[in-house]
């Protein structure tokens, strides 16, 4: 046995002897030489550090070593943007890349990835071409709009028609709709960023239309509506309908700005659920400009939507933001092919799984409840009670925020006595496995919304490698002395 710290750390095994190693050498042929001799420096340098404080200890044999090597390279090889189940009942989860894209759009992705495309050359004339011209037919067709263009999303179409339009003067905003949507960002904020100055009219709950007229002044430059699209104020309350607006604009010769936020190219009405403003019935109105999203109600992919007159269009267009904020060929591919399932209603219902999603039966999603349920009590037995349960879905990000849609779902109570840290070791543990499942946790049990299960033969194969880790009440401080003391 080595008698020294030191002399272990000497017996490790050189980089040159381990890269001869029959396994290395695949390791090499799979991840590259660079990062295996990088990987193996980091593995002998957390050996020596071992043995650094162990006089008594052995340095790994060469098999070892490449063991570790292996390991840590197949977890550096994994993925970090993966597949999940969301199984949280909220059906455009922003954490969860929100809108699933549709067979057409994910095929009209992928052949624009590993092709050629005629992203901006006219095929027609031969010379350059425009990128938004591949949406922008279509964007009229369905909005009524004059001309269209489209940034990477609808913060930054909020962004650029606010600079565009209103650089160094007044933008008037009702103060109950100067909204904050996820991640702090708010249109105060974004205003002043886009070089434009906030005028708030009105109150919080109230706002009329003599509140606009009176606030139009020489440094005006337009009024914008903001849709209130993840909040709701109730009670006591009055707004100006977007029509009176967008003619107190005009009286004024000034544009009447119309952000819908999620934004909707069909009447949600039409198939039982709550209406949401559409681009049409903004332009209908009056717009001058409508901004909304691609990646939430739409169902398409991440992007922001401009919509409305051509003379203002061709301005923000000219912006030279406008460079820094485009999409590329690949999400144009995806929501070209979006659009085009817009005209056609039936396929569109077959089609886009956000609409899908959105009005799935309560029934169907409870049949499927009762088809998962046995598997999953069998892989939480020795853990928690599973049961079906009744849940409310929602819409999400920001869309209709107190519309809840009727649900089925699975409930995993534990049965150990503090049920909320049992709950998050379910909720760990199936995290864990190699698809994540997301859930979320209610009155100490764990929550499975089965909306939005499309592989449900996936999701029930995979729950055989469910390891959960077994909860220990924490003791009371004392507690263990006094065993300690009766041993």
């Amino acid at each position: 046995m080595l008698n020294s710290a030191a002399a272990a750390r000497r017996a490790l095994p050189s980089i040159d002897r381990l890269l001869k190693l029959d396994a290395v050498v695949t390791l090499i042929e799979r991840h590259g030489r660079p990062l295996v001799v990088e990987t193996l420096r980091a593995v002998l340098d957390g050996q020596r550090a071992i043995l650094a404080g162990d006089s008594e200890g052995i340095p790994p044999a060469d098999d070892a070593v490449s063991e570790q090597c292996r390991a840590r390279l197949h977890e550096l090889s994994q993925p970090s943007l993966r597949p999940v189940f969301n199984l949280t009942g909220t059906v455009l989860h922003t954490n969860l890349g929100r809108a699933l894209y549709p067979e057409v759009a994910a095929r009209a992705a992928i052949a624009a990835m590993t092709r050629a495309v005629n992203l901006e050359f006219d095929l027609g004339g031969g010379a350059r071409g425009e990128r938004d011209s591949h949406v922008e037919v279509w964007l009229q067709r369905l909005t009524g709009a004059e001309a269209a263009l489209v940034v990477n999303n609808n913060a930054a179409a909020v962004y650029l028609i606010l600079n565009s339009l209103a650089p160094k003067k007044e933008v008037i905003v009702s103060r109950g709709e100067l909204v904050e949507i996820g991640g702090a960002f708010r249109i105060p904020d974004i205003m002043a960023r886009a070089g434009c100055k906030l005028k708030e009219v009105g109150a919080t709950n109230r706002t009329h239309a003599r509140d606009y007229e009176q606030a139009i002044g020489e440094r005006t430059a337009a009024i914008m509506k903001v849709h209130a699209s993840n909040y709701k104020i109730e009670g006591f309350t009055a707004s100006v309908a977007e029509s009176d607006l967008a003619a107190i604009a005009h009286r004024h010769a000034l544009p009447f700005l119309n952000d819908l936020g999620s934004g909707m190219l069909i009447d949600l009405e039409a198939y039982g659920l709550p209406h949401e403003p559409t681009p049409r019935e903004a332009i209908a109105d009056g717009a001058d400009i409508v901004t909304f999203s691609g990646d939430k109600l739409l169902g398409g992919p991440q992007c922001g939507l401009i919509v409305g007159r051509r003379d203002l269009i061709e301005k923000i267009r000219k912006n030279p933001m406008k460079r820094a904020l485009r999409v590329d060929k690949v999400r144009l591919a995806a929501l070209e092919a979006v659009l085009r399932l817009y005209a056609d209603p039936a396929r569109l219902m077959r089609e886009l799984p956000t609409l899908r999603l959105l009005t799935r039966p309560q029934t169907d999603i409870n049949a499927q409840a009762q088809r998962v349920l046995p598997a999953l009590a069998a892989a939480v037995a020795d853990h928690a009670d599973a049961a079906i349960v009744e849940c409310s879905s929602q819409i999400g990000s920001g869309a209709l925020p107190v519309d809840a849609l009727p649900s089925a779902g699975i409930a995993l109570t534990p049965r150990a006595k503090r049920k909320r840290s049992a709950a998050d070791a379910l909720s760990t543990a199936f995290r864990a496995l190699p698809v994540p499942v997301i859930g979320h946790i209610r009155d100490g049990a764990f929550i499975l919304d089965l909306r939005c299960l499309d592989d449900e033969s996936g999701f029930i194969a995979q729950l055989g490698g469910l390891r959960i880790e077994k909860h220990e009440p924490r003791r009371r401080k004392g507690a263990k002395d006094a065993q300690d003391a009766n041993k």
